[in-house]
């Protein structure tokens, strides 16, 4: 597949602060890639600056071959976008947000008043097209912005965390409704905090902290950072955080980290016979284990062995909260 955005070097400083620094990453055509990190890595300032809101401090970005900087109109037109705040005109109905967008897009009336039709099916809001939009759920004001984002039919869907504040429902509705999407031959470009939503949706991806790419692949190729074999899972009570790492490192030579109360080490190929040896000394030491497991390596587990901090846990100190960044699977 050839490369549909071609991002190379990009940097956006604000003043003395650099939210981008130094990223470089393609988009293939008819793929979906996401940006996953934490808030404040950088992810939405990188859809600003494919959208010409923002300009680059420096660096270069190619859309279908032509120079995002030489070419604002004629890129522009090939792109459709959906923001993680839900925007629809209140007063208005489904039908006439839809035909408020379809105007401002130039759309022609006979073909705007067929793709808005198409659009309430697709959205399921066939029953509520004359209704007004703020009377909505969350989960349908979302469909309705995503159809909406779909009217000109673009080439390239950025979607800024599709999903943020929607249920467990919802968001499953909302993959679908993506990957139905990507299968017409829409490539789509998301941004997203969520690691099951990468897992489930992205063909490759990139992991985004500090400004920075930190790890690019398929999810597979991102998770064999992780190890090859399983991933140990202790959460302790505080106070033995410590002295269960030193264990890890010091009698098992395995290469633990922590944050908070969780504790993580990749375990070698025989994970099993590790696993049940760490338990039985645990056990033995009379250290209060609240749950030990083992799992196959996840996002979550790269990211801690790359920066030392789960996404969740560095999404959910960004936003002040852990209440509802749940991520594992």
């Amino acid at each position: 597949m050839n490369d549909i955005i071609k991002i190379e070097h990009l940097v956006k400083r604000f003043e003395d602060f650099t939210a981008v620094n130094d990223v470089s990453l393609t988009v293939k055509d008819g793929e979906i890639f996401g940006l996953l990190g934490p808030n404040g890595a950088g992810k939405t300032t990188i859809i600003n600056m494919l959208l010409t809101l923002l300009t680059p401090t420096s660096g270069k970005i190619t859309i279908s071959g032509m120079d995002l900087s030489r070419n604002h109109e004629r890129v522009k037109q090939l792109m459709g976008l959906m923001t993680q705040e839900t925007v629809v005109e209140a007063d208005l109905t489904a039908r006439q947000n839809l035909s408020l967008f379809s105007h401002l897009y130039h759309i022609p009336r006979a073909i705007a008043n067929k793709r808005i039709g198409e659009a309430l099916r697709e959205a399921d809001l066939v029953n509520f097209a004359d209704v007004k939009a703020g009377t909505f759920s969350g989960g349908m004001q979302r469909r309705l912005g995503l159809v909406r984002a779909m009217l000109q039919e673009p080439k390239i869907l950025l979607l800024d965390e599709p999903t943020t504040g929607l249920d467990v429902q919802n968001r499953s509705t909302m993959w679908e409704r993506i990957k139905e999407l990507n299968r017409s031959g829409t490539t789509i470009l998301l941004t997203t905090q969520y690691l099951e939503e990468a897992d489930e949706l992205c063909d490759r991806l990139g992991i985004i902290d500090h400004g920075k790419v930190i790890a690019l692949g398929t999810p597979s190729e991102i998770k064999r950072i992780a190890g090859s074999g399983k991933v140990l899972e202790i959460i302790v009570n505080l106070q033995d955080v410590q002295k269960v790492v030193s264990l890890l490192k010091s009698r098992f030579k395995l290469a633990a980290t922590y944050h908070g109360d969780r504790i993580t080490a990749p375990l070698d190929k025989d994970g099993e016979g590790e696993f049940t040896k760490i338990s039985a000394t645990l056990e033995r030491m009379r250290i209060p284990v609240l749950s030990i497991g083992a799992h196959l390596p996840t996002l979550d587990d790269v990211f801690i062995k790359l920066t030392g901090t789960g996404m969740r846990d560095a999404a959910g100190e960004m936003r002040g909260s852990r209440a509802n960044l749940r991520w594992r699977r």
